[in-house]
């Protein structure tokens, strides 16, 4: 298994880098069945993918699988694992302890491989001082840009009302956070050098929403049942 110098960032787009998550998963999955190797088209035929972008996405990256033989599974996790930057633990604040704060602090997804929340932050003071069971404390706003430096905080994550959500946006850049993702319903004005990532559950329920209208309109209801792949 030789290997290659990288690419720049640059050449990378996120689509590419979305799609390292989904084959890490897949990977995580094979190597907890004890599978030692698999080939582009099996992990392709197994997870539902294209075995010719995943030979794509990993050649961004290096030459990782052995003709006849295919990819060893925990090397290229491991590999993947090092790419994505999650060999290292990623502190995260997350601004707003309402219901979507405490449930998205409380995913496991957010607490294991690589991440780690350290705290809440809320402007209700009769949520300070306590701590979640998984013993993650709320504290007061103010105590943004001292959480961020006594933990080396390098994620923030937005869960506030839509009308606060850019002012805690600017809290986070000041605060030294280089990297944002924002559930908050509404567009961000960015900062210069600051990655931001949005999520937006109304946009998506409208896009479904868009498909079942016009797969209606078209007269391809029966279709509906067949998982077809929805628009982009």
């Amino acid at each position: 298994m030789s290997n290659r110098q990288p690419p720049g960032m640059d050449s990378v787009s996120e689509l590419t880098t979305e799609r390292l998550s989904v084959y890490l998963r897949c990977l995580t999955f094979l190597e907890a069945l004890n599978e030692k190797t698999v080939s582009s088209h099996e992990l392709a035929r197994r997870f539902h993918l294209n075995s010719a972008q995943i030979r794509k996405d990993l050649a961004h990256f290096g030459e990782f699988g052995i003709r006849g033989v295919g990819y060893d599974v925990i090397r290229l996790k491991e590999h993947l694992v090092a790419t994505l930057g999650i060999d290292q633990v990623r502190n995260v604040v997350i601004a707003g302890a309402g219901n979507l704060g405490i449930a998205l602090s409380n995913y496991k997804g957010f607490n294991s491989g690589g991440f780690r929340i350290v705290a809440l932050l809320d402007s209700d003071s009769k949520k300070h001082e306590r701590k979640l069971k998984s013993g993650i404390p709320i504290l007061p706003p103010e105590t943004l840009s001292s959480v961020v430096s006594e933990n080396s905080v390098e994620i923030g994550i937005i869960a506030v009302p839509a009308t606060e959500a850019q002012s805690v946006y600017e809290a986070m850049v000041e605060a030294g956070i280089c990297a944002i993702l924002n559930f908050a319903p509404v567009q961000l004005s960015r900062r210069e050098g600051i990655k931001l990532r949005s999520v937006d559950l109304r946009i998506n329920l409208e896009s479904l929403s868009f498909f079942l209208k016009h797969a209606a309109d078209e007269g391809c209801d029966e279709g509906l049942a067949d998982n077809q792949p929805l628009p982009e």
